[in-house]
């Protein structure tokens, strides 16, 4: 039986399995069988067709933050990125165009963001069948942000299995790793703590999972409710990544205004038209926002500050320390103290600050050195 038939066999069991007190175990171990045999197809060990993973894909990475585009052949996803990039990706109405990653950059707010118009994914990528898993999972893994084209005359079940075929390569969409803490030891068998009442999973549900790992000298911490037997598979697999995304409704312009308004009403999804450059801006700003980029301006002594180039920094490391290494790593050495003018300062007039102060969008830094 090859994995694929093997994953079939278990989806299906999976499917018509029903959901109480004494199937819990069972059902736990299914999840946790299921979960290590697509780690094998994602990962194959030995030679032989798939090429390895990402082989002759690789990317160089270029601007502050990068956006992949993800979506069925033919959906626009070559049109838009030529559009906003200036970069020519092979554009035609058939299927299955754009082979191979292709990079661009476009600047937003003065800030340089790569895109790259991942190939089309062709259903069943993550079984191990077609070029999917070789071309665009290991670049749509890296990315900062994922934006996922769809055609919106065609039914919103694309959205469906692309977004299935990206969770099976452990691509978690716009989600936050699980609050659950598995720490193995030496002895004492296993011990299950949670500060929040178990809704989705129970102790029996948990074991499984732990014994088919064979895990049995271990603490799991539950943090969070509505946890689930999956959360806790991805917790111990430790491979899996958390990357926002965005929805993006190609062709809009062969659309009603009353069906455009039911399309605003989907989770993260920006409708818009690449062909007539319909609604175009409001995506830039969805994708600003959804990045978390922080633009710091440099003001040199007794000079005005420069705007025109922008420091760009990612939320949640956007100190003055990380402002100066972006620059060069010997500035934060030779830093005395900084000024900061701007949001993330006190007051108007400025600042004085040390190298652990949190900077904000648009914050003007000056850097006095010893």
């Amino acid at each position: 039986m090859t994995t694929v038939q093997k994953i079939k066999e278990i989806e299906d069991e999976m499917a018509t399995a029903q959901k109480n007190k004494a199937t819990s175990y069972h059902l736990g171990q299914l999840k946790a069988k299921l979960a290590k045999l697509r780690r094998e197809l994602i990962s194959p060990s030995g030679g032989g067709g798939g090429g390895g993973p990402g082989l002759g894909f690789d990317v160089a990475r270029t601007g502050v933050a990068s956006v992949g585009f993800v979506g069925f052949p033919s959906v626009g996803k070559s049109t838009l990125m030529s559009k906003l990039t200036g970069t020519h990706s092979e554009v035609s109405e058939i299927d299955f165009t754009t082979l191979t990653t292709v990079p661009g950059t476009l600047k937003v707010h003065g800030a340089p963001i790569q895109i790259l118009d991942l190939p089309g994914i062709i259903e069943g990528a993550n079984d191990g069948r077609g070029r999917g898993r070789q071309v665009h999972i290991p670049v749509a893994r890296t990315c900062n942000l994922i934006f996922i084209v769809l055609d919106v005359l065609k039914p919103l079940g694309d959205k469906k299995i692309i977004e299935g075929e990206l969770e099976g390569f452990g691509i978690r969409l716009n989600k936050k790793p699980p609050a659950i803490l598995v720490r193995k030891k030496d002895k004492g068998g296993i011990a299950i703590t949670n500060t929040v009442p178990l809704t989705n999973i129970d102790q029996d549900e948990i074991k499984a999972v732990l014994s088919e790992y064979k895990l049995s000298n271990v603490d799991v911490t539950i943090r969070e409710p509505n946890m689930t037997a999956d959360d806790l598979v991805d917790v111990i697999e430790g491979n899996r990544f958390y990357i926002p995304a965005l929805y993006v409704l190609n062709k809009i312009d062969a659309i009603s205004i009353e069906e455009l308004d039911l399309l605003y009403k989907i989770p993260y999804s920006v409708p818009i038209s690449s062909r007539e450059w319909l609604n175009i801006d409001e995506l830039q700003e969805k994708m600003w926002d959804a990045l978390e980029l922080v633009r710091v301006y440099t003001k040199p002594r007794g000079q005005s500050p420069d705007y025109s180039a922008p420091v760009v920094l990612r939320r949640g490391r956007c100190t003055v320390d990380d402002f100066c290494n972006s620059i060069h790593k010997e500035i934060a050495k030779q830093m005395k103290y900084a000024v900061v003018w701007g949001s993330s300062a006190k007051h108007a007039r400025g600042q004085k600050v040390g190298l652990d102060h949190v900077l904000e969008d648009e914050d003007v830094v000056h850097i006095a050195k010893k």
